[in-house]
């Protein structure tokens, strides 16, 4: 058979056939294979906030920039589980393409990262190349072969239409993207991750979650979305904010919450709230049927190495809201940090860098879903149990050194953890949140005795510090704790506490109401001096009440049992408040010498905070007396040592009876100023409303 017409038919003349036959042709058609440039998915329904983020791709994205160091190829965004990371990706590159910026097409690969069967280079590059037109037959079976032939075909576009933008979506690693990194300069590669990926050469956009504004704003576009009427989250705002905090303002959260609203139209999100707040696992609610907040972030979990994922337990039990370097080796039980583990976790974005260096954080979801790990299994519990008992005792033994330092007086053994007062302050500023948050473990009764034991190690600490709100959860928590257990003294000493702060918030029938159950207790367990202290704490709150002789009454018994138990530093105090007491009763000279008495102790103990206090008290009864330049030499004794403690609330207020002092004797110009200057100190008190009235009343002095 001779083909002479080198056609497309076949040619048999010449041939010799014996019999019938059947001859078959193929006809090939030779059409361009086809492409798949215009892949991007659909933006996100709802798309909200996150302008800062978008407004950093753009920059990277323009290609107005091809040249030298500031030319971006490559940005990668990284985030929790559910962040939003693929939604920004994809609003991005709508934006970008919306500018003609990309005129050769979007490729799009999701490398599913996370699931069970992860997908390779090999297998992105192989779509990526049919994408671009390769015949399957032509795709060479190498990472290299194919990543070169991904390149020249890009650059051939390139050549053709312009520039691409490569998106690769949800990548575990660099080593899923590396190959996929297109040549040259023209176009762009952008990546999503868990992780991020500094690997790449990349500009890092590390992705956040929501403001609470942007959170409100997308629970109520989901609403109006599905239902243009639906005011819901306009109509309860207040409700909304709570719904947005409860879900962490995590956009995947917030959808859930959302679709639940969607699918009831009858639900308030009041309800919702209460359903989420009250769960004993928040999780549970966070499922549409379709989406899970615990599915997003089991898929990260299930690939941590066992020592990040043990770490990842343990912090989801900590107290408060973030963790030091210290407690997070307390909690892992080792005498080092684990930096190394903790940076892992940081690049997979499941802990994060807390308020300064050294310091740690989870997502409040993550802390959810590290709980609700442990408590699956009783041998994570147990593990779990035994970092939370080493926590509270490290903390029970620093709060024990620092309270030691801020109670200490010259003459006795000083204390070893903390070289001075501004050292232990300092210690319980940083870690405040987490003490507070473990006194509260008392409500478990394994954790009670310790949990109690630390609140009355907080309450000098947070009064000093005029934390009010912390003070009455202290109180209250170790009272019900310590009445549980039977612990008569725990109690008494926590409504002692607690009377303290309802004083100083202004509840005066409940402050004089707790002082006297703490004396009713002390007295029946036969405690002296928690009688005695009991008595004087009682004194000062019956004050607010005008009632002079039952207040003369408590400071006097406080006064002789103080000195029945030879206790001096607290005689000298029942001295000063018996002497306040007298002054308001009109019986000034009684009320000079009283405290007079209690200056002269102070100094006799070295107490110099006290005596800083013993001077003013003696300041204002002088001025009382009419011997106001005593009186203003008085107040500026008391300012030299509270200034030395910078007791600044003290301060404030020596400082505005200095500036009284002043009127009297006719200076209106030093009075202003001291009026001034106390506003400054009770600002740096965090007392705004005493501050504002120094300031009310410098404004009010005529000259």
């Amino acid at each position: 058979m001779v083909d002479r017409y080198g056609g497309d038919h076949l040619d048999f003349r010449g041939g010799e056939f014996k019999g019938p036959f059947v001859a078959k042709g193929t006809i090939y058609q030779h059409a361009a294979a086809p492409t798949a440039l215009d892949a991007l998915p659909a933006k996100a329904a709802g798309f909200t906030g996150r302008r800062g983020e978008l407004r950093k791709l753009l920059d990277a994205f323009d290609p107005s920039v091809t040249e030298g160091a500031e030319a971006v190829l490559v940005a990668a965004v990284s985030g929790l589980g559910g962040i939003g990371k693929t939604a920004l990706a994809v609003e991005a590159a709508h934006a970008a393409c919306a500018k003609n910026w990309f005129p050769g097409g979007v490729l799009f690969v999701d490398l599913h990262g996370y699931d069970d069967d992860p997908g390779t280079a090999d297998q992105a590059l192989e779509a990526l190349l049919r994408a671009l037109g390769t015949e399957p037959e032509h795709i060479p079976n190498g990472t290299d072969e194919r990543a070169a032939l991904y390149r020249s075909a890009l650059e051939k576009r390139g050549r053709e239409r312009g520039a691409v933008l490569v998106l690769a979506d949800n990548a575990s690693s660099a080593e899923q993207v590396r190959p996929l990194l297109p040549g040259g300069v023209r176009h762009r590669l952008l990546a999503t991750s868990r992780s991020k990926l500094p690997q790449l050469g990349a500009q890092l956009l590390p992705l956040g979650e929501l403001s609470p504004e942007e959170a409100y704003d997308l629970l109520d576009r989901a609403l109006r979305i599905a239902a243009s009427g639906d005011a819901r989250v306009a109509d309860e705002s207040d409700a909304a904010a709570e719904l947005a905090l409860l879900c962490g303002y995590l956009p995947l959260a917030l959808q859930i919450a959302a679709a639940l609203l969607v699918i009831d139209r009858d639900k308030s999100v009041a309800e919702l709230v209460v359903e989420l707040a009250e769960s004993g696992d928040r999780l549970l609610h966070l499922d549409d049927g379709e989406r899970s907040v615990r599915a997003a972030f089991d898929l990260s979990y299930q690939r941590l190495p066992a020592e990040q994922a043990r770490l990842l337990r343990l912090l989801a039990l900590a107290p408060g809201p973030e963790v030091t370097d210290e407690v997070v080796a307390v909690l892992d039980g080792v005498d080092t940090p684990p930096v190394r583990v903790l940076d892992a976790l940081s690049r997979a974005h499941l802990v994060e860098r807390g308020s300064g260096r050294g310091r740690w954080r989870l997502h409040d979801l993550v802390r959810v879903f590290g709980v609700g790990v442990v408590n699956g299994d009783v041998g994570l519990w147990e593990e779990g149990e035994a970092a939370r008992g080493r926590a509270l005792e490290f903390y029970l033994r620093w709060a024990e050194a620092a309270d030691d330092r801020l109670r200490w007086l010259p003459g006795r053994s000083e204390p070893e953890r903390f070289a001075d007062r501004a050292g232990a302050l300092a210690w319980l500023d940083s870690e405040r949140a987490g003490l507070v948050a473990a006194v509260q473990w008392a409500r478990e009764e394994r954790y009670a005795d310790t949990a109690v034991r630390l609140s009355q190690r907080l309450a000098e600490y947070l009064n000093w510090r005029r934390s009010f709100d912390d003070l009455i959860t202290v109180c209250d928590v170790a009272r019900e704790a310590a009445h549980r257990a039977g612990n008569r003294v725990g109690e008494a000493s926590a409504w002692t506490g607690l009377g303290i702060v309802l004083r100083e918030v202004g509840r005066i029938e409940e402050a004089i109401d707790a002082h006297t159950r703490a004396r009713d207790l002390f007295q029946t367990v036969g405690d002296r001096p928690g009688e005695a202290m009991a008595w004087n704490n009682l004194g000062v709150a019956l004050r607010r009440t005008g009632r002079a002789a039952e207040v003369i009454d408590a400071h006097t018994r406080s006064r002789d049992l103080f000195q029945t138990v030879g206790d001096r530093p607290h005689e000298a105090m029942a001295w000063g408040n018996l002497g306040g007491a007298l002054g308001e009763a009109g019986r000034a000279g009684e009320a000079f010498d009283a405290r007079t008495r209690a200056r002269d102790l102070f100094q006799a103990v070295g107490d110099r905070h006290g005596e800083a206090g013993a001077w003013n008290n003696l300041g204002t009864t002088l001025r009382r007396l009419g011997r106001v330049e005593e009186a203003v030499e008085a107040y500026e004794k008391a300012l030299e040592g509270f200034r030395e403690f910078e007791d600044w609330y003290e301060t404030g207020k020596t400082l505005s009876n200095l500036a009284r002092a002043h009127q009297h004797a006719a200076r209106p110009a030093e009075a202003r100023a001291c009026y001034l200057q106390s506003a400054d100190a009770y600002t740096r008190a965090n007392a705004p409303t005493k501050a504002a009235q120094a300031r009310t009343w410098a404004e009010e002095v005529t000259p």
